[in-house]
């Protein structure tokens, strides 16, 4: 029997799920959780075969669970439950050796023989996230251009970034004409959000 662990914040679709998958001969739901802390405190005190996560939950957001469950050695498959398909949920889920990373919208059965796959030990990927991962460009900016970016999302003014990073006005002018013209952008909001969407304000 695999034991499972659910944690999803969406009350309907956490038992939508649960029902579905209590219907499988092999499947026991042993506990399920609507936010992270709750997943990973369950996980570090009971033995379980495979968690479903979600990975925006309250307090503790699906990484963060699979990051301590890694950081702690614990004997745990994690299955990244999503809707998102941003660059940046992707490679950290990787970086920290996710078992499965999957759209919510995937059919019970496809979920079904997935979890089954990983108890395995294989790794399944979504193709639209692979794809995703695949054809997005590789950032461009300079590690300060991301710095500049950030600032430009919390309103700061040309002179309040210059202030910020110790740099002239003329400076912070001149890394901004050129985060436009590498972004194609109309102006530094548009920048912003673009360098954003694309996950690129989230590397290190």
């Amino acid at each position: 029997m695999i034991r499972i662990l659910l944690a999803e914040d969406q009350n309907m679709l956490r038992g939508a799920l649960s029902t579905l998958l209590s219907m499988e001969k092999d499947f026991e739901v042993i506990k399920e959780v609507s936010n992270g802390q709750e997943a990973l405190n369950f996980i570090r005190k009971e033995s379980i075969d495979v968690a479903l996560i979600d990975i925006e939950m309250p307090v503790l957001t699906g990484i963060d669970v699979l990051k301590a469950i890694r950081q702690d050695h614990l004997n745990v498959k994690v299955i990244i439950l999503t809707t998102f398909s941003t660059k940046h949920y992707i490679t950290d889920a990787l970086k920290y050796k996710v078992n499965g990373y999957l759209l919510k919208d995937t059919p019970s059965d496809e979920l079904a023989d997935h979890i089954r796959k990983v108890i395995a030990g294989k790794q399944v990927i979504s193709s639209e996230m692979l794809s995703h991962v695949l054809l997005t460009e590789e950032n461009p900016l300079t590690k300060k251009e991301k710095t500049i970016l950030q600032c430009v999302e919390k309103g700061y003014t040309s002179k309040q970034i210059a202030e910020v990073l110790y740099l002239s006005n003329g400076t912070v002018r001149n890394y901004l004409s050129e985060i436009l013209q590498k972004l194609d952008a109309q102006n530094r909001t548009e920048a912003a959000f673009i360098a954003r969407n694309q996950g690129w304000l989230d590397e290190v």
